[in-house]
C-alpha cells in the first residue's frame, strides 16, 4: 500500500489543463497526472517521473498547489501532493505504467480541458479542479493544506 502520492497540474500555452483518463474500480476516471512516491524520491521527482511515464513530457516543478491528507480506516493514512508543473519538452502523448503489465494497463487516453469543459465533466477527480484550481492559479488566498473524508 502506498502512503504518499503526487498529482502535477500543467497548463497549455491556451490555459488548458492536461488529463489522462484512468480505468479504476470498473470506471473511467479524468485527473491530472502522477501516481506514487518511491522510496528515496520527492514529491517533486516523483511528479516529474509519473508526468514522463503517463505522457512523454520532461517538465519542472514550479511550485506546491495543495497537501490533501486522507485519515481512512480501509486504507489508513496517507497524502498526496499537488503541484504546479511546466513543460521543458516534449508533445503529450499517453504513456504506461512500469509497474503494470500490457494487459493490466489503466491509462486510456489524454487530452487538455478547457475551464468549461471541466465544468461539465462527470468522471473528474477531485472536484477542486473545477473551481478552486483556478482561483489557486490566480493567486488568490488559499490553504494548500487539506483533509478529505
Amino acid at each position: 500500500m502506498w502512503v504518499g502520492g503526487v498529482r502535477v497540474v500543467i497548463l497549455d500555452e491556451k490555459n488548458r489543463i492536461l488529463l489522462v483518463k484512468q480505468h479504476h474500480e470498473e470506471r473511467d476516471i479524468w485527473l491530472v497526472p502522477g501516481g506514487a512516491i518511491e522510496e528515496g524520491e520527492t514529491s517533486a521527482d516523483a511528479g516529474k517521473r509519473e508526468v514522463h511515464e503517463e505522457t512523454g513530457l520532461e517538465i519542472n516543478i514550479k511550485s506546491m498547489i495543495w497537501h490533501v491528507q486522507e485519515v481512512n480506516d480501509g486504507r489508513g493514512q496517507r497524502f498526496v501532493d499537488y503541484m504546479l508543473g511546466e513543460i521543458v519538452s516534449g508533445e503529450p502523448e499517453l504513456g504506461e505504467d512500469p509497474e503494470l503489465d500490457s494487459d493490466k494497463q489503466v491509462l486510456r487516453e489524454i487530452r487538455y480541458f478547457t475551464k468549461d469543459e471541466l465544468n461539465h465533466c462527470q468522471e473528474l477527480y477531485p472536484e477542486e479542479l473545477k473551481n478552486e484550481l483556478w482561483e489557486v492559479l490566480e493567486n488568490k488566498n488559499y490553504n494548500p493544506y487539506k483533509i478529505r473524508d
